[in-house]
């Protein structure tokens, strides 16, 4: 069985692959009565859009979308919302190769092992191409939850991250890199630059935060709230690893240390740290919620690899085409994409619940 969707209440399904005609999304359990349009969604394809600078790949994608459904009158009817964004710039035969042998890191062979036959053409479903579906309907979940503001960044790339000190949510959007540290996005020119020309890839951690969430959102056990964000960040194409406030830093700290602790607050405890990134037993406390997503550098690289043919014969392969030299950058307007889908899906099921 293949899965295609995510969520309980406010759920999606994507389809399409990266060499189709198009791809999308249909939306399922959205509230009627909001009011959607085309312009509510562009603006994050947008961000997401291949082609924007040097440091991206060069594929020319307008990413269009187009509302298909589940809108009348500018408001949503709380019927499925389909959305679709045309492929324009495909170049099949740049993939000529890639049928003749396995991209080592990409998921050519696993998707051979299971289905006995692949979409070689960009890798069909396994390409990152796909997250432009989800970003689309991450646009339309963030319409679902006013109250919550979302922002993303690029934490490290390759290795150097960025200064804490120096954070400014404002040089964010200044940079091709989604970097708050200016410092750090200048050193990043010339580190995917080298690699970019060297024909390798970079790999790269992107953090999110959600201010805004109230208390009470998740659930103690299968729907928590942060093993749906853990699950969301993990279905995104590339990413290897996922924390949760401190994550793994966590068990560095003793039980003093890591506490949350708490004074008396006007609305509410006053919270002295956020360890645990706004979700305590699966329950968001009404901290931000806080995610850092790792992820691998790109597979597909001009630099020769050693692998094997579909009939199991020993060769290399070197990947021609349009590559991001680091996923990750563009893995910001996803990420916060899953975040937003996810507290969608946390707020209505909360209110099924709790009313």
């Amino acid at each position: 069985m293949s899965w295609n969707s995510f969520g309980r209440v406010f759920r999606f399904t994507t389809w399409g692959e990266s060499h189709g005609p198009a791809l999308g999304v249909v939306i399922d359990g959205c509230p009627p009565g909001i009011a959607l349009s085309e312009g509510d969604i562009q603006p994050f394809l947008d961000k997401r859009r291949p082609g924007t600078s040097r440091f991206t790949t060069q594929r020319r994608e307008p990413d269009q979308v187009r509302i298909l459904s589940g809108v009348f009158e500018g408001r949503t009817t709380g019927t499925p919302i389909s959305l679709m964004i045309e492929n324009v710039d495909q170049r099949s035969k740049d993939y000529s190769e890639v049928a003749k042998a396995y991209r080592p890191g990409h998921a050519d062979y696993a998707y051979d092992a299971k289905y006995g036959f692949r979409d070689h053409r960009g890798g069909g479903r396994s390409s990152a191409r796909e997250t432009a579906a989800r970003v689309a309907a991450g646009a339309v979940a963030r319409l679902v939850i006013p109250e919550v503001t979302i922002t993303g960044w690029v934490e490290a790339i390759g290795g150097d991250a960025i200064d804490p000190a120096r954070f400014d949510a404002n040089e964010i959007a200044n940079n091709p890199f989604f970097g708050p540290d200016p410092q750090a996005a200048i050193r990043w020119e010339a580190l995917v630059d080298g690699a970019r020309k060297a024909g390798s890839s970079l790999g790269a951690v992107v953090a999110c935060e959600a201010s805004g969430v109230p208390a009470g959102w998740g659930a103690p056990l299968y729907a928590k709230l942060d093993s749906e964000l853990a699950a969301a960040a993990m279905s995104i194409n590339a990413v290897k690893g996922v924390e949760i406030g401190d994550g793994f830093g966590a068990a560095m700290l003793s039980g003093e240390q890591n506490a949350d602790a708490m004074r008396p607050g006007v609305e509410g405890p006053d919270f002295l740290a956020n360890h645990a990134g706004g979700i305590a037993g699966g329950i968001s406390t009404g901290q931000p919620v806080r995610l850092r997503v790792a992820f691998k550098p790109t597979s597909s690289i001009l630099t020769p690899v050693k692998t094997i043919t579909p009939e199991g014969e020993a060769t290399e392969i070197a990947t021609k085409g349009r590559h991001d030299p680091c996923v990750g950058i563009r893995g910001v307007p996803v990420v916060e994409a899953m975040m937003a889908l996810v507290l969608a899906d946390q707020k209505l099921l909360h209110r099924a619940q709790c009313g």
